[in-house]
């Protein structure tokens, strides 16, 4: 198995098998640096072998057995505290929005002298580091199918954690939790699940899938030290289905990278600026791109509908969309953008689109809104959530399912554009203020620090008077 480690791992292509070329990789901002300016570090030595799925009982066997290189054993009292990261595909982050959140809150905890071990799917890039903005990235196997992926990464890579002598097992998402029994009930590492949005909600499953994601759900209220939620949506949830309160730590925001040229995307698909509204994510059931493919028949001449993205297991749901824009010349998809060609495509837009029915706290919103362009969204709770408090008339909400009512507002949102063009600056920054990473991570903190005992670092990370950070949350460090 120490085969499929290596410094640099090598890897047969990004989803649909594109490679990803390394200066292109990121999210608006480009990813060549590390959080000092610094360029990031990949060691030559090996990383840890990952252990294969086996019984909790043989652990200390399996330790012993595959002599795992990196593992420390020293009394946890006096030592850094340690997280591992479960549930993420990958860093550094290209596509998704867990893996986005993962790499800017553990770079943070990692500046803040938390040992951060990030967990890591061949699938996902072209080449993993050993190390990126001081997390340490460990690759460990699983078997790449829609319904496997998941479950069987977080199972190997917990069990690596649990051999590895870390303090917290962090879960992103109800789904790779399913493994948080084990390291709750066979190690001493405490578990922390933080819910992007409820996937047993979500359109592409169905039937087995739903079901097994529905006892993830039922789980993530019970096995858990703390659950996280990025919205106050989706805390509400939790405080209705489960006797226990989750906290409330939202998602971040990066700056916008401004000045960027359209480049080759003007030159290959005619996209010029204020002539396209646009859409990015997964091209998945439960985002409703086909809902604005609808809804662009109604749209003027000479303004172009972009959708950024590409499949998640959705296949078929993407031969569907593809399908319709071969159809409307002026449907356009580029696939998956990166770096300066994700921030040209945000900054020039007329308008951004989230028809989504189903959402935790989309990252792709908060970054058009850094960009100040005007925002059109489903009436859902996160979208609401963020964009009630909006004092102009640039950003709209739409009934969620409903074309017409989203044909309605892009109307309207383009016929203001013509008319002030500038950009939405005032209310985009208010509107931002509540998501910042550095903020996010001090709460993130206070959580592991508080179900831990581990001493707390200087600087704020309590629950404010908002709601955020560790409400709720049992700090008796000696209890289960």
């Amino acid at each position: 198995m120490g085969s499929e480690m290596s410094a640099v791992v090598t890897r047969g292509g990004a989803p649909q098998g594109r490679s990803i070329p390394a200066d292109r990789r990121g999210s608006p901002t480009e990813r060549a640096t590390d959080a000092r300016g610094e360029e990031s570090s990949s060691s030559t030595r090996k990383p840890s072998a990952a252990p294969s799925p086996v019984s909790v009982r043989k652990l200390g066997d399996l330790m012993t057995r595959l002599k795992l290189r990196g593992v420390r054993r020293e009394p946890r009292q006096g030592r850094p505290l340690r997280v591992a990261m479960i549930g993420q595909k990958g860093i550094p982050a290209t596509f998704g929005g867990i893996e986005h959140h993962v790499e800017e809150v553990g770079a943070r905890l990692a500046e803040r002298g938390v040992v951060v071990t990030v967990y890591c799917r061949r699938s996902y890039a072209q080449e993993i580091p050993v190390e990126y903005r001081g997390m340490r990235l460990v690759v460990t196997p699983t078997v790449a199918s829609k319904h496997l992926d998941a479950i069987v990464h977080s199972l190997t890579s917990t069990l690596h954690a649990m051999v590895s002598g870390t303090d917290v097992v962090h879960y992103h998402a109800p789904g790779p939790g399913l493994a948080a029994p084990l390291a709750r009930y066979a190690s001493r590492a405490k578990v922390v699940l933080t819910i992007h949005g409820l996937d047993h909600e979500r359109a592409k499953w169905s039937g087995t899938a739903q079901r097994v994601l529905a006892l993830a759900y039922w789980m993530s209220g019970r096995v858990p030290d703390a659950v996280v939620t990025v919205s106050k949506a989706l805390a509400d949830r939790y405080r209705e289905d489960f006797t226990r309160p989750a906290c409330y730590i939202p998602n971040g925001v990066s700056a916008a990278h401004f000045g960027e040229p359209l480049g080759r995307l003007a030159s290959e698909f005619g996209l010029q600026a204020g002539g396209y509204v646009l859409f990015v994510g997964r091209i998945v059931p439960e985002k409703r791109p086909d809902l604005l493919i609808e809804a662009a028949r109604h749209l003027p001449d000479g303004i172009k509908v972009v959708l950024v993205g590409e499949s998640s297991f959705s296949d078929d749901y993407v031969t569907t969309i593809r399908t319709a824009a071969g159809a409307d010349e002026r449907l356009v998809l580029p696939g998956y953008l990166f770096g300066s060609e994700l921030a040209a495509i945000y900054e020039n837009a007329a308008v951004f689109v989230q028809p989504s029915d189903v959402e935790g706290l989309p990252l792709t919103l908060l970054e058009a809104l850094s960009y100040k362009i005007p925002v059109v969204a489903s009436n859902i709770p996160p979208h609401q959530e963020v964009l009630s408090a909006c004092r102009c008339d640039r950003h709209r909400l739409f009934a969620a399912g409903d074309p017409d009512a989203l044909a309605e507002e892009l109307m309207a949102a383009l016929a203001l554009g013509e008319r002030r063009p500038e950009p939405v600056t005032p209310d985009a920054e208010r509107l931002l203020a509540p998501y910042d990473w550095d903020r996010s991570c001090g709460e993130l903190l206070g959580v592991y620090c508080a179900i831990t005992g581990h001493p707390a670092p200087s600087g704020r990370h309590g629950a404010g008077a908002d709601g955020r950070g560790t409400a709720g949350i049992d700090r008796d460090p000696s209890g289960r």
